[in-house]
């Protein structure tokens, strides 16, 4: 993996595919390359960034107007030039781009070996150059060629292929790897991300799962992979360019951060019954009756997504009375869950195409489960895999550390809790409540984001620090591993997040002068028992930076450092606090000279499992 752009049609390609990796640049990458067909077909890689590939590229006189391009995030063989995409087959006549993982490649390599065929990298990914190349001897056109090999995979892919022999044709194939087709005027694109191509087209196909595309200039052709014609609606992108632009500021992780307020605007927009004490989620109203008799509900997911997940474990079940298990995706499938025909899965995932959610998905449905999305990009394959949803309405999101589609996937489940809590025994006084706090959250977000030059004299002060803890209880405990995590994604520094109560049983054993602790202790429920653990590391040496609710004063007489945040229900203060966590990880990454945006190892979307 990592980002797949491809173009053909009557313009040159060279620099639509380079503007189309640059647009990718975010999803993480350690190498990239281009290739061109022109007469001939001219394949440029580089290691490293793209301006690395730049410079060769700007040695080319000659431009094609059918090309495919890739920015690889390695996942068999070391970031060199050699393992970079596109690869080509023995003959250098096709060239393929290709995302996922091929399980089977050490058993394909062989047999092609024996063949004769010359694999000259170490990736998985060159094994489909070849395979084609061998299918193209008996089958005579690309698009059979590439059906016949991608049969002879086991694993996951999202490919293009180009070739000197049909110079006028791209053909594409996805089964577990997004691919995205963009249709323009006289000219066709091809993505594993809308982004890379809207500045040219905003109408798009989604393929699913064992669909190929063949693609022509203003023409294309889909079909399974059993030769069957497929019907495709093509869908309007709902985000602008200027939603992927950085606005003015530095990075967009910065910019992601400063719009939130307006995206919980968006995400409740519309969805609030003041009067009932509810919420309206349209994409649930069919599965209204069947939702009524949940007893059980199993959410999957990854990541930043995991917390959020855990974060609405605690409102669903203090307010919907339903028992709830949150699950990492990438293991969900390896267990053998006890589910029933009263239990729901929901999958979190702010792509809608993260590899482990998606095999948890399918895993459910294939057990005749209920499978709900909570997603934040529409037209997704969760989107379109789940019986049915709630969109995030997050806008894009383009650093790679989650800021924004956190805060809107946690109050989507305080969403989905007043839905399903008012089926039940939520009270309709306190249905009444959560909405007014709801409808204020923007308002406390605009504060926060107003005083986050305070968290940045904080984070300056810690930035020299080479390990961390974060602690918080109830509600704050998913905060804690969420602000851990912040920290390790783009300032490289170790950091664990705890239940405070856990501190007591072995990691207090870390604690010294040198390894301070950021404490989430709101005025809440568990105040008192957080304050106590506070007492615990300070006894020990510990340095506290608390993350407290405005007007606590007593928090001064034993932290170093305070952040406040505003009040609000105990439910909804995650949502809050998790913003100065954000603005520490991204002020202490600055500080550092890291760019956030562009995190070492790290991939937005992670499509391989």
């Amino acid at each position: 993996m990592c980002g797949i752009v491809g173009y053909i049609g009557k313009r040159d390609a060279l620099g639509i595919l380079m503007d189309g990796l640059h647009r990718l640049e975010y999803r993480g990458y350690d190498s990239a390359g281009v290739a061109v067909v022109d007469g001939d077909l001219t394949v440029t890689r580089a290691s490293g960034k793209i301006a690395e590939l730049e410079k060769k590229v700007s040695q080319i006189t000659h431009h094609g107007t059918t090309g495919i391009a890739h920015t690889r995030w390695a996942t068999h063989g070391p970031p060199v030039e050699k393992n970079a995409h596109p690869h080509r087959d023995c003959s250098g006549r096709l060239a393929i781009v290709h995302n996922g993982i091929i399980e089977n490649h050490a058993e394909l390599r062989r047999d092609l070996q024996a063949k004769g065929h010359v694999i000259s990298s170490e990736t998985d990914s060159e094994i489909l150059a070849h395979l084609i190349e061998n299918e193209m001897k008996t089958q005579g056109d690309l698009s059979t060629a590439l059906r016949f090999a991608v049969r002879r995979v086991r694993g996951t892919y999202g490919v293009a292929v180009v070739s000197m022999d049909e110079p006028g044709t791209i053909c594409v194939a996805r089964l577990g790897s997004p691919i995205v087709i963009g249709v323009g005027d006289g000219e066709m694109f091809v993505a594993s991300d809308a982004s890379a191509i809207m500045r040219y087209t905003t109408r798009v196909i989604y393929l699913d799962d064992g669909e190929m595309a063949t693609l022509e200039a203003g023409n294309y052709r889909i079909r399974s992979l059993d030769n069957l014609p497929v019907a495709k609606e093509i869908t309007e992108i709902e985000w602008s360019e200027e939603d992927v632009q950085k606005n003015g500021q530095p990075h967009f992780m910065l910019k992601e951060m400063l719009e939130q307020s307006e995206v919980l605007r968006n995400t409740m927009r519309g969805r609030l019954d003041a009067d009932n004490g509810t919420a309206i989620l349209g994409g649930l109203k069919d599965a209204s009756e069947r939702l009524r008799e949940l007893d059980r509900i199993t959410i999957v997911a990854c990541g930043s997504a995991y917390y959020a997940g855990l974060v609405g474990k605690y409102m669903l079940e203090e307010y919907a009375g339903i028992s709830v298990t949150v699950e990492l995706a990438s293991e969900f499938r390896y267990r053998k869950p006890v589910l029933t025909n009263t239990t729901a899965v929901i999958a979190v995932s702010q792509s809608g195409e993260t590899a482990d959610t998606l095999a948890a998905v399918k895993e459910a449905k294939m057990k005749g489960i209920l499978t709900l999305g909570i997603v934040n990009t529409v037209g997704s394959t969760i989107a379109r895999e789940t019986d049915f949803g709630v969109y995030n309405h997050a806008g894009p999101e383009i650093g790679v550390a989650s800021t924004k589609a956190f805060i809107s996937q946690c109050v989507v489940f305080a969403l989905l809790t007043l839905f399903l809590g008012r089926q039940r025994q939520l009270s309709l006084v306190m249905g009444k409540r959560i909405v007014e706090e709801l409808k204020r959250l923007p308002e406390l977000v605009d504060r926060i984001l107003d005083g986050r030059e305070l968290v940045r004299d904080v984070a300056e002060k810690y930035s020299d620090v080479t390990s961390m803890i974060f602690l918080g209880r109830k509600y704050c405990s998913p905060i804690a591993y969420e602000g851990a995590l912040k920290l390790k994604e783009i300032t490289y520094i170790h950091a664990e997040g705890y239940a405070a109560g856990e501190m007591k049983h072995g990691p207090i054993a870390l604690v010294c002068p040198e390894l301070p602790s950021v404490v989430l202790c709101p005025k809440d429920s568990v105040y008192e028992k957080t304050k106590s653990n506070i007492e615990e590391l300070r006894a020990r040496g510990g340095k506290i930076i608390a993350v407290t609710t405005e007007e606590n004063d007593e928090v001064h007489e034993f932290a170093e450092d305070v952040i406040e945040i505003p009040k609000t229900l105990e439910m909804l203060t995650p949502i809050l606090a998790v913003i100065p966590l954000q603005f520490f990880s991204y002020y202490t990454s600055v500080k550092k000279g890291i760019d956030p945006d562009k995190p070492r190892n790290l991939a937005k979307s992670v499509t391989v499992e």
